[in-house]
């Protein structure tokens, strides 16, 4: 009889296999958020939940809901606390998810939504570089609304929590910005680098849309 061996040593290592593919299939760029949805956020300071729009910005929703679809958000570190302005994440542990999203940046799009108090907008740099780095307004920052940036007028909200926020506000600061200007390095060196050279800084554990 033909040994089973071989077949059952293959599906054990399934799983390990799957966990060590950190970039999805392009097809996840495919995926079409919902009008609206919710996701579920777990960190190590607590669980937020947000609720995303796609009125507010159907290119940034799409984006985030395949970003999410995909895990990217895992074990992501919380880099930026600026507890009387915004926090900042979305920087993967793993280089080859950072340089798969970094190179697909989405459109730009105009403000329609509100930087207030709890509403998360992605960070961007010059035009249409919108990737996978998203902030949460700590207070209501109506400048970020019309704010002239590299040439672009102001960062269009996708989400807002609504629940959890005091999880937000509980974020190690210590740090404030600093850690921000060391993002290259991360991008490349992952989590390792945060813990080596900014210890005690607060991690998303995982992100799953809420069904």
């Amino acid at each position: 009889m033909k040994s089973i061996l071989p077949a059952i040593i293959l599906t054990c290592l399934m799983p390990l296999f799957l966990l060590s593919q950190h970039v999805p299939d392009t097809s996840i760029l495919k995926l079409i958020a919902p009008d609206t949805f919710r996701a579920v956020m777990v960190t190590t300071k607590g669980e937020i939940i947000i609720e995303a729009y796609r009125a507010w910005s159907p290119k940034g929703v799409d984006r985030l809901f395949q970003l999410i679809t995909s895990g990217f958000y895992s074990d992501n570190c919380i880099f930026r606390v600026q507890p009387e302005y915004v926090i900042q994440f979305g920087i993967s542990d793993h280089a080859d998810a950072n340089f798969f999203w970094d190179k697909r940046p989405i459109p730009d799009e105009p403000v329609v939504g509100h930087n207030l108090k709890g509403v998360i907008s992605y960070a961007r740099d010059g035009k249409n570089s919108r990737t996978a780095q998203l902030f949460i307004n700590t207070k209501d920052n109506y400048k970020l609304d019309t704010v002239d940036y590299n040439g672009l007028r102001g960062f269009p909200p996708i989400a807002r929590i609504i629940r959890g926020f005091e999880v937000v506000e509980a974020f190690y600061s210590t740090y404030g910005f600093e850690p921000a200007n060391h993002q290259d390095s991360v991008m490349v060196k992952g989590n390792a680098y945060w813990e080596e050279h900014f210890p005690g800084l607060d991690y998303i554990i995982s992100v799953n849309i809420d069904d």
